[in-house]
């Protein structure tokens, strides 16, 4: 006996047919309503332009502008007149800077998970460094970036990390 494909075969339709909805009829009184509306307009500019007063409309044309009203400026106060010419003294305190900054954005075990990070962070257009130390917890490859000459050029650059790349993990320390 031969084998049926139960799974693949189509059913026949039984009276599941769906009827397409019977057409409209071309909308004609929205066409000649368009159309008389089209006529009526066309008659109104046609009556206002032949039957126009040749008097008012020569009124209308030499009629005189109204004049505007000059308005003045008011008066500037006397204090403004006196803190003007006031001199002013003013001192300038410079900050000082306690030492150039490095900002440290990772810390890892393998150096390949350090070239990841440095990758990403040079993508957003900055350098940065792999420096390698051993300690008594084994080998870590920290990624850093700077020397900074002042602390709001590495902030500057942590932020933009931040908004680009997505890297939070960043920390500012004075470099030693």
């Amino acid at each position: 006996m031969a084998q049926h494909d139960y799974i693949n075969k189509k059913r026949p339709q039984r009276g599941n047919k769906k009827k397409a909805p019977p057409k409209k009829p071309f909308p004609i009184f929205a066409v000649l309503a368009a159309a008389l509306l089209i006529a009526g307009f066309g008659y109104g500019l046609w009556y206002i332009k032949n039957n126009a007063d040749p008097e008012v409309v020569e009124q209308a044309k030499n009629q005189p502008e109204e004049q505007k009203p000059v308005i003045q400026k008011p008066k500037t106060p006397e204090f403004i007149n006196e803190i003007k010419e006031a001199e002013i003294e003013v001192e300038v305190k410079e900050v000082e800077q306690k030492g150039p900054y490095v900002m440290q954005c990772g810390s890892f075990r393998t150096y390949d998970q350090a070239e990841t990070l440095k990758a990403k962070i040079a993508f957003v257009g900055l350098v940065a460094d792999i420096r390698r130390t051993e300690g008594s917890n084994g080998v870590w490859y920290k990624v850093r970036l700077g020397p900074y000459p002042t602390k709001r050029g590495a902030e500057s650059d942590k932020n933009k990390l931040k908004r680009q790349a997505k890297i939070m993990g960043c920390g500012i320390w004075l470099w030693t």
